[in-house]
């Protein structure tokens, strides 16, 4: 098979065209927020977790302290400590792939990856997506970091809101179950009762103990939680397998 018959592999490529594009918002928002071109660029080429350097400039634009935005950025960018335990364990890396995997192990690569549900689609979809991402988010980084002084203001544009919308379309379809569900909306109206009351930064924090306590009392199904996409092309596979076993002996019949 080659690489662009791969379903994974195209599915990795599509969304690294759709993630890699709001890198502008990014570089944008973060030049506008007081970081210069090279700051951000180091976020991206060596944080590489959107959601964590969104978090990152978010509390530094608010004018929260460092401490505040390292502390959210790293709430964040904790669930790739997740991901790569469970990567590891689907992808079995060995020698230098293992440090190269862990700098690519993002939600959209594990999402891609864990989707599949033959071992090599599984490899082809996180190396697409991850390396995909990689090259296309630093790039539209940059063109964000140099645009953004000419932009103006980022939110006449949207980009305040593109990594938002983003972070959601991947997360929401990957709630199974009402506890999840319920978990998610709770945590969302904490923070938003939060915001006002405390610095930059911390209503992140506050949802994250909220998520916390209820997930540390809760008594939910061990099926329910945050799981895989369902591979698009099962369907495909099974229909494909069926008319190939009408085709053997009998067929017809």
């Amino acid at each position: 098979m080659t690489l662009l018959a791969s379903p994974a592999v195209r599915m990795g490529i599509s969304i690294s065209i759709a993630t890699g594009l709001y890198g502008v918002s990014f570089g944008a928002l973060s030049v506008t927020s007081g970081l210069d071109f090279w700051q951000t660029m180091a976020l991206s080429l060596l944080l590489f977790s959107g959601g964590s350097q969104f978090a990152f400039i978010g509390v530094v634009a608010g004018g929260g302290s460092g401490i505040a935005a390292m502390s959210a950025a790293t709430l964040l960018g904790m669930r790739n400590g997740i991901y790569g335990m469970q990567l590891n364990a689907l992808l079995h890396p060995t020698g230098w792939r293992k440090y190269v995997a862990a700098q690519l192990t993002i939600d959209e690569s594990t999402a891609t990856s864990s989707g599949q549900t033959d071992p090599a689609e599984q490899r082809r979809g996180f190396w697409a997506a991850g390396i995909g991402i990689y090259l296309l988010w630093n790039l539209f980084t940059a063109i964000g970091a140099l645009a953004g002084s000419n932009l103006g203001d980022p939110k006449q544009w949207g980009l305040d809101g593109a990594a938002v919308a983003a972070f959601l379309g991947l997360l929401w379809p990957r709630l199974k179950g009402r506890e999840p569900v319920a978990i998610a909306a709770v945590c969302a109206v904490a923070t938003v009762i939060a915001v006002p009351f405390v610095p930059a930064g911390v209503p992140i924090l506050v949802a994250a103990v909220v998520a916390a306590v209820i997930g540390w009392f809760s008594h939910g199904r061990r099926d329910e939680g945050l799981e895989p996409d369902v591979d698009p092309f099962r369907e495909r596979h099974h229909h494909g397998a069926h008319r190939a076993g009408d085709t053997g002996p009998g067929a017809g019949e």
